[in-house]
């Protein structure tokens, strides 16, 4: 991704993290790559203008998701650069199955309700001691996979926080093997409190995610940021809209070297019809293209990565849409 020109303090900040996570070379060459309506195509590049536009994986939940599926949608869209949801990684690598839960609106009595909870303590310690033993080779062979087809992790998404000490740092060996440059997990305080000590030990950020929090006026990202330059922010640009109706820029402006990706989608306003929900791209009243060229303009290493959360219409499909998000992303920067 293009580095910007920066002061020495916020340079600093970025300089926090080492070369556990640099990412592998890639030799340029062609790839037969098999898209899923069947072409041929080059290795996927998804830097516009000197921005990086990226997905997580997330966007594509409704679609098989195995790692080959998701190259596919990626050399479809033309993604070169994921945010890797961790249910994928670890599956892939072989975590063991949790009991199936119940089925959505059934209703289960008391034994019911504890033969469930039971289930579930159980997996929770096989999944542990399989977290603690596994060969991190296998999110090397991993990553290998996603960047021989010209596609690189920038963070990987296990949400650890509630994890023992050990899998906690078991989700940043791995995510250093998958080239990730840091752990994603949802924002809270004791979440940057027990992150923040494995991600300063393996030189690597504890990247934190945000929803609506920011309506609640004493929420502050300053008060997360505050407990490690370790930490740094996955601001989602779309739910600070939806529940403040306020510009996200001011946000990337004040925190821009605290930032270290985006979610980027389309929401109305909290005063929109429907309020704060996700439209298609170009529908709804999120400043997309103003959040773009800001980080285009001030040559910000942020990555900036689709995240496909509207209804998909019933003629279409996720890894379509997402494509048609990087196309409006492709517009606006080139």
């Amino acid at each position: 991704m293009k580095k910007g020109r920066r002061s020495e303090g916020k340079v600093s900040r970025r300089q926090f993290i080492g070369t556990a996570a640099a990412a592998l070379s890639v030799i340029p060459l062609r790839v037969a790559a098999a898209s899923p309506i069947g072409i041929m195509a080059e290795k996927p590049n998804s830097n516009f203008g000197g921005v990086q536009i990226g997905a997580i994986t997330y966007s594509w939940r409704s679609m098989p998701t195995t790692p080959d599926d998701i190259i596919r949608y990626c050399v479809m869209a033309g993604i070169s650069s994921l945010e890797l949801m961790g249910n994928v990684a670890e599956d892939y690598a072989g975590l063991p199955a949790g009991p199936p839960r119940p089925q959505r609106g059934a209703t289960l009595n008391d034994e019911q309700r504890a033969a469930f909870k039971k289930a579930m303590a159980e997996a929770a310690e096989e999944r542990r001691k399989w977290r603690i033993s596994m060969p991190i080779e296998k999110y090397v062979e991993l990553r290998k996979k996603f960047n021989d087809a010209g596609i690189n992790i920038h963070i990987a998404k296990f949400s650890p926080a509630t994890w023992s000490d050990e899998e906690i740092d078991y989700s940043f060996k791995a995510a250093a093997a998958l080239g990730a440059k840091g752990v994603c997990n949802e924002i809270g305080e004791e979440a940057c409190r027990r992150l923040a000590p494995f991600a300063e030990k393996h030189k690597m950020y504890a990247i934190f995610h945000q929803h609506a929090q920011p309506a609640d006026p004493a929420f502050s990202f300053e008060k997360f940021l505050a407990y490690s330059p370790a930490i740094m922010l996955n601001f989602d640009a779309g739910h600070y809209f939806g529940c403040t109706g306020l510009h996200p820029n001011r946000i990337i402006e004040k925190l821009h070297d605290r930032i270290f990706s985006l979610h980027i989608k389309d929401l109305n306003g909290p005063k929109g019809t429907p309020p704060d929900t996700n439209q298609v791209w170009g529908k709804g009243q999120t400043p997309i293209a103003d959040i773009l060229k800001l980080i285009q303009k001030e040559k910000w290493p942020i990555y900036c990565d689709i995240e496909l959360e509207y209804e998909v219409p019933p003629d279409s499909d996720a890894a379509k849409e997402v494509k048609k998000c990087v196309d409006f992303a492709k517009a606006v920067l080139i």
